[in-house]
């Protein structure tokens, strides 16, 4: 229960006195500002009555219960509460008192209207009077800034704003022509957002802040770009997903990301239906501490599981996933453990020892040139080799559900890294047919922003080092989305699997590697002038442009508007026995010795068409 402390006995006591005035006033007003005497005992009765039943009304209403230098709309609500009260005290007061002379009617309009003048008046006051005491120093001050959307989230911005001593705000421009010349939070709405350049000129401000959550990636590169013109730094407050999470609250000022201008949209999954998969059980992912295995995992705890058992090589990237959930997650159950998927002793024990329901195979090498030079053999092993161990496994201590973590650069590859995945998902569609209760499923998509040695993190390297950004090709090009998208859609997946699908993202339009460059130039306050792009060529194995299904393959729709499911061609009955002979050869393979023996199990595979690919964009023959 709320304490009554010094303070609230002060709040008290003014709306007692508010009370006392609403109820003289009101007598004073009805008789044209003249006291009438002749009511004296009807308004001191009146008084003594009102009293104690407006401190149980105002009581009952949490009047105390609000701070006064927060003072806004549920403030508001109370004092109505309370006058509703103090109005029914007043009525029942002249029909049951029945005082002589009677109430005048009028004070059933007059005496709430002051009173809530009164009440509300004073907080709002008091508010007005704190905020200048503490933040009214502050005019003046800070870097001037331009707000772009005259919105609600703006509104909130600018009020949160006044008190910083970091920001000014000068002005605010929108697209809406009825908002124009008004003001939100005393700023006024100076013009669009093509006058971004102009206004920042006459105003002398360096710096634009996008207050609009659900701003499309259109309208981001649109502000970006008049920003970009006018040398001037774009920031912007999180995304309406974040703020609806409550992951961050909206004044939350960051700068514009890439991520920002790639035009991703949000994507929602079907939580019940991946419920049903993981609510409640053992949940495995191995490479659980690279950036897809441990968003997985982020994404995975959200649903409750039983228990969460981390599989990573790494013993920092373990270590980091661990204290994440230590930190963020502390009530849910993992099991961290460091293991190799290539180690089959080691990963019986772990199936043996805690019986997952579910396992998404996330672990695997995935750089295309270090794949392709040097370290072929070990990309097998790793790639073909882990997957089949873990398979094998899953399907040998009963799970349920497997889902292998696959990649665009599978279809229709030209590097060692895209075939060796393609003959995993062989594997695993195998397997499928082979008498075991393990249904597995295998999920296709592209580049990750931001993951691990993905090419984001490599260009802002290159920018604070003041360039050049090098780009591989000018015509390049790449699917992207974001970590959270792809393992919000690897978990549908899962859910959605009968055994032997592949599933294939809806990675949107590709993205030309060029124009992510210079966005990325842009975005750092730099011109291209000043970070030049150099073009480096392509590199050992990698194609001028992804594809997300083989030529051979058809896809079919399911009943998620971002998954297809492709309908591939049978897998030879004699491949588990081929592929395992293989990987049993002694020692180390040659990376051609590599080359050949995947070309035997996919013929799509075909590494002398990078030269074709990049003159022509042909297939070859």
């Amino acid at each position: 229960m709320h304490k009554f402390g010094y303070k609230s006995l002060l709040v008290l006591a003014f709306d007692l006195l508010a009370l006392a005035l609403a109820w003289c006033g009101a007598f004073w007003l009805r008789f044209n500002f003249v006291w009438p005497s002749d009511y004296n005992e009807t308004i001191l009765m009146g008084l003594a009555i009102l009293l104690p039943v407006h401190i149980l009304a105002f009581w009952l209403a949490g009047l105390y219960r609000g701070i006064w230098i927060f003072a806004s709309l549920p403030d508001l609500k109370r004092v109505f509460k309370a006058t509703f009260g103090s109005l029914l005290a007043m009525v029942l007061y002249a029909l049951i008192f029945t005082p002589t002379p009677s109430v005048p009617r009028s004070l059933i309009v007059l005496f709430p209207l002051l009173l809530v003048a009164m009440m509300a008046g004073g907080r709002v006051a008091y508010r007005m009077w704190k905020e200048h005491r503490m933040f009214g120093a502050l005019a003046g001050q800070g870097k001037p800034v331009i707000v772009v959307g005259a919105g609600r989230a703006s509104a909130q911005l600018m009020r949160d704003m006044s008190c910083s001593p970091d920001w000014r705000v000068v002005c605010i421009v929108d697209d809406d022509p009825s908002k124009r010349e008004r003001e939100v939070s005393g700023h006024r709405v100076a013009g669009a957002i093509d006058d971004i350049g102009g206004l920042a000129r006459e105003l002398k401000a360096r710096h634009v802040i996008l207050a609009i959550p659900s701003a499309s990636s259109e309208l981001r590169r649109r502000v970006a770009d008049q920003c970009s013109r006018a040398g001037l730094q774009l920031l912007t407050i999180p995304a309406l997903e974040d703020i609806m999470s409550g992951k961050v609250a909206v004044n939350s000022i960051r700068r514009v990301e890439i991520e920002d201008l790639l035009g991703r949209e949000m994507v929602l999954i079907d939580s019940n239906e991946v419920g049903a998969l993981l609510a409640g059980k053992t949940v495995l992912v191995t490479g659980a501490g690279g950036s897809i295995g441990s968003e997985l995992c982020r994404q995975i705890a959200h649903f409750a599981p039983a228990r969460l058992v981390l599989v990573e090589q790494g013993e920092y990237a373990l270590y980091s996933i661990e204290q994440w959930f230590s930190q963020y997650l502390p009530r849910q159950k993992i099991v961290p453990l460091t293991a190799d998927v290539k180690d089959a002793v080691r990963i019986d024990e772990i199936l043996a020892e805690f019986q997952p329901d579910v396992v998404f195979h996330a672990a695997a090498y995935k750089h295309v040139p270090l794949m392709e030079v040097g370290n072929a053999w070990q990309a097998v092993r790793n790639n073909v080799q882990g997957t089949l161990t873990m398979a094998r496994a899953a399907r040998q201590h009963g799970v349920r559900h497997f889902v292998m973590v696959s990649t665009d650069k599978a279809v229709n590859p030209t590097n060692v890294m895209g075939a060796t995945k393609r003959l995993a998902e062989m594997l695993c569609q195998a397997l499928c047919c082979t008498p075991g209760t393990t249904r597995f499923e295998i999920v296709r998509f592209g580049n990750v922003l931001g993951s691990n040695g993905s090419v984001i993190p490599k260009f802002q390297e290159q920018i604070a080092r003041g360039g050049p950004v090098t780009v591989t090709h000018p015509d390049i090009t790449r699917y992207f989305m974001s970590i959270p998208e792809a393992a919000r859609l690897v978990l549908q997946a899962g859910s959605m699997g009968e055994g032997g699908e592949i599933f294939v993202l809806d990675m949107g339009e590709p993205v030309r590697i060029v124009d992510l460059a210079r966005n990325m130039i842009r975005l750092s306050g730099f011109r291209e002038s000043e970070i030049r792009i150099e073009f480096s060529g392509l590199r050992p194995g990698e194609k001028l442009y992804e594809e997300l299904l083989a030529d051979a393959e058809q896809t079919r729709p399911t009943h998620h508007p971002k998954l297809r499911i492709a309908r591939n061609r049978p897998v030879p009955e004699s491949l588990l026995a081929e592929v395992e002979a293989w990987l049993a050869s002694p020692g180390s393979l040659s990376d051609e010795a590599v080359r050949e023996g995947l070309q035997g199990w996919v013929p799509e595979y075909c590494p002398s068409c990078i030269p074709c690919r990049e003159a022509k964009q042909e297939q070859c023959a």
